[in-house]
């Protein structure tokens, strides 16, 4: 899918119950809520998420549609934080990190294991550590 559709809070809950299961059917998805709004609510938000082409009927299970999801979660995931970044902190994510390490949210082994990955990310493809290691 070329095109990431703009998702509430609760239309993003609801898809990430469906990518938990990988199908299911609107009653399984209320179920797997915590504290879910009414049977019918959730029909409309997988009936809403349908129409924004993130999900999409698979079959039926007796009367009811079993749906699967359209978009992969990471894209998605990448999308919504993106956004995130950018309404509240203007794209910049260090102060994201700093609200979350006052918050008390993130470990200095998480800061570690960040700065790890983003070694990785900045090495050239075929530059990893196996030259040190190996005396090469």
């Amino acid at each position: 899918m070329g095109h990431l559709p703009d998702l509430s809070r609760f239309e993003l809950q609801c898809l990430r119950k469906l990518w938990s299961r990988r199908e299911a059917t609107v009653r399984e998805i209320h179920q797997d809520l915590l504290d879910p709004p009414s049977y019918s609510t959730v029909r409309k938000i997988i009936e809403r998420l349908e129409e924004k082409g993130a999900v999409r009927r698979v079959r039926k299970d007796g009367k009811a549609w079993v749906y699967c999801s359209v978009v992969h979660s990471a894209a998605m995931l990448h999308k919504e934080i993106r956004r995130f970044l950018d309404v509240a902190f203007d794209g910049a994510a260090a102060p994201l990190v700093a609200h979350l390490a006052d918050m008390k949210e993130v470990s200095l082994e998480d800061i570690r294991e960040l700065e790890r990955q983003i070694e990785q990310r900045s090495q050239p493809p075929g530059d990893d550590d196996r030259d040190d290691r190996e005396g090469g």
